[in-house]
């Protein structure tokens, strides 16, 4: 069975060094009016002997160009909480259509 492909985007590090993540998925929550997305690298996502992978999350905004985005860490502990529960419900739902 083929992998999905997923939306991959170039995050510029600390040091300006351009690193290649996948978009696992993206979310708006309609009470802040705010989105989110959560990314893994891709040399992590390639790598199918491993079953951890780090996530990096960010609240981003659309810059009126379709593929300019601004990514911002997260804030709060709500944000980290909401994340969390979105990425459980998103490994249940990849759990069940692997099976």
């Amino acid at each position: 069975m083929a992998k999905e492909e997923r939306e991959r985007i170039v995050i510029p590090d600390e040091n300006g060094d351009e690193n290649l993540f996948e978009v696992l998925f993206k979310f708006d929550v309609d009470q802040t009016g705010k989105s989110y997305m959560v990314t893994i690298p891709v040399a992590d996502s390639e790598d199918d002997d491993t079953d951890e992978v780090e996530v990096f999350p960010f609240r981003y905004e659309e810059n009126g160009e379709e593929d300019d985005l601004a990514l911002f860490p997260l804030e709060s502990d709500e944000e980290w909480d909401m994340i969390e529960e979105m990425l459980n419900t998103f490994q249940d739902d990849e759990y069940e259509t692997e099976n």
